[in-house]
């Protein structure tokens, strides 16, 4: 992954300092950008990954990058015994807490501030593990995903859900024209970051999808590993085994 892509150009932060106050800030209009900037498709995407968990019943599992819980919540549906989802942003776990509460699943679900690249778990911990939208916000995409192998349990189940570019025209182009200059739009007037939409665009072609992700997978050790393009190749499941 391109560490230059930062939400912000000026700052002296670096990347995970600067990721956390980016989601900090949008965190009340996050859900509902997301909607409106996916047309809804990303709750169908979700749901294959939950589908796709729940083929192996797990117990136990972590969702990375958990933002407002949307996944967590989602997994809940798995029969899993207990449900942690773990995010760098507190103000996206404040959001995702309330949703939590409100669909009472707080004996299910537990909410944790933490840094994905340092998880606070011991080795072979969880049955299954997922990422939706968040290895390309990863400081060190490498590192994290050793830690993502640490804590998963042999034969346990790795789902990331992430942005990808489509590589047939014209959905090539689409993407791109709308990435560039609709999507920041929108985070413009819906957003009081407004380099947080633009910074969401970027590192989004910067991330290494499709085989070149499969490949950095097999290098940290993952077998079974395939990926699956979504909605003309705008977004992609990866899924691999411990």
């Amino acid at each position: 992954m391109d560490k230059k892509v930062t939400p912000y150009k000026d700052s002296n932060l670096g990347k995970k300092e600067q990721v956390t106050k980016m989601f900090n800030t949008i965190s009340e209009n996050y859900d509902g950008l997301n909607r409106v900037i996916s047309f809804g498709i990303d709750i169908k995407w979700r749901k294959r990954v939950v589908s796709i968990v729940s083929k192996n019943k797990p117990t136990k599992i972590l969702d990375i990058a958990t933002g407002t819980g949307d996944l967590a919540i989602n997994m809940a549906t798995t029969g899993a015994k207990e449900i942690i989802g773990l995010d760098i942003s507190p103000g996206m776990l404040e959001v995702g807490q309330k949703k939590i509460e409100d669909k009472k699943l707080g004996n299910i679900i537990k909410m944790v501030v933490g840094d994905s690249e340092n998880l606070p778990f011991e080795d072979n911990t969880f049955d299954a593990i997922t990422v939706a939208f968040g290895v390309r916000n990863f400081e060190d995409l490498k590192k994290g995903l050793k830690e993502i192998y640490r804590v998963l349990k042999p034969g346990g189940t790795f789902v990331v859900l992430e942005t990808s570019v489509p590589t047939r025209t014209p959905f090539k182009q689409g993407y791109t024209f709308y990435t560039k200059y609709i999507l920041p739009a929108i985070g413009k007037l819906f957003s009081k970051d407004r380099s947080a939409y633009a910074y969401l665009s970027e590192s989004a072609a910067a991330f290494p999808h499709g085989e070149q992700f499969n490949n950095i997978l097999d290098k940290i050790g993952f077998i079974g590993i395939e990926n699956k393009p979504q909605t003309f190749g705008v977004a992609s499941i990866y899924i691999a085994t411990k």
